[in-house]
């Protein structure tokens, strides 16, 4: 090939590359609107809308007082009539429509806690550890605890995804459900972030679709300190990963039930890199290790015999957690 026609294929090859990387891409408030935490308006609609964010609506009325009825997630005539009657003890349109201006009424009274947090960017590598059943965000300063949060955590349907995370988007012009800030996470499978919230009084909770919420004053914060590439692991009860094998599991794989591979071999000390959910070189090692010590084939792949294996030696069973 000669020097000429070399020079035009990588200029070739560069565009094609960058043109792959920036067609996908969105930004970090497009992808936000398709995060299930986003709110949405709810109103009397025929059939009645139905969802969590009911429930919570229906719950917090029924903590001002204002709803009696069974939290059943259905937006009704008895909802609705809690809604007006809410917007009217507040000054508001009275209307039975709920929007970002009746979850701001909502949530007052519902400050945050008065605390002294830490206000200096703390001085070493910055990461973060959500641990979903403590229902805590903790900022370490390269080793050591530098800070640590209350936040609300994905509910038991939809669980916040345990592993090893990295923040890709940042936002500041937020509103609605998401509050002040956005911090989106890798998350092949779904959008998910860390952010502020409208609903207050859900933190400390395992109430969201999967996000990590939290105060505003306290996103605000750790928006501050975490730049786009900051490490974030989440932990806690993985019994949401899968309970059954249902798949055969190998290089290329991704999605929970990898991450639930990776960990139970890192329990066992056949793996040593981040929980990701990408079935790469490195899990398929692990997987042949643990095959090989066990008396399996040891074909890199997780069958469901392997899987079970995993489950018993791996000590990470999948078993209902009722204090989640």
């Amino acid at each position: 090939m000669s020097r000429s026609c070399d020079h035009g294929f990588k200029l070739f090859l560069i565009t094609a590359i960058l043109f792959g990387l920036l067609i996908p891409f969105k930004s970090a408030s497009a992808q936000r609107v398709y995060c299930p935490d986003a709110d949405r308006e709810l109103y009397i609609t025929n059939p009645y809308m139905r969802g969590d964010d009911v429930v919570e609506l229906q719950k917090r009325l029924k903590q001002l007082g204002f709803y009696n009825g069974a939290c059943d997630g259905i937006y009704g005539t008895s909802t609705a009539e809690a809604v007006i009657n809410f917007h009217k003890k507040n000054h508001l349109y009275p209307t039975s429509r709920v929007s970002d201006i009746t979850w701001t009424a909502l949530s007052k009274g519902c400050e945050r806690p008065v605390n002294s947090p830490a206000t200096a960017p703390p001085q070493g590598p910055v990461s973060i550890i959500v641990d979903t059943k403590k229902r805590t965000l903790t900022v370490m300063d390269g080793d050591r605890v530098y800070h640590r949060f209350p936040v609300a955590v994905g509910k038991l349907s939809t669980p916040s995804p345990v592993g090893d995370w990295t923040i890709i988007d940042k936002d500041a012009n937020c509103e609605g459900g998401f509050g002040v800030r956005w911090l989106g996470l890798n998350v092949p499978w779904g959008i998910y972030g860390i952010h502020g919230t409208n609903k207050p009084w859900s933190i400390g909770e395992a109430v969201s679709a999967g996000c990590i919420r939290m105060y505003n004053e306290d996103v605000i914060q750790v928006y501050e300190w975490a730049p786009v590439g900051t490490r974030v692991k989440i932990v806690g009860p993985p019994h949401w990963m899968a309970k059954t094998w249902n798949r055969l599991l190998s290089r290329g794989s991704c999605g929970p039930d990898v991450v639930y591979v990776q960990m139970s071999l890192k329990q066992l000390g056949f793996y040593p890199y981040l929980c990701d959910s990408w079935y790469g070189y490195l899990t398929d090692l692990g997987v042949r290790f643990f095959q090989a010590a066990y008396g399996l084939p040891v074909t890199g792949k997780v069958d469901e015999k392997t899987y079970k294996l995993l489950q018993e030696k791996g000590g990470i069973i999948p078993l209902p957690d009722p204090e989640y």
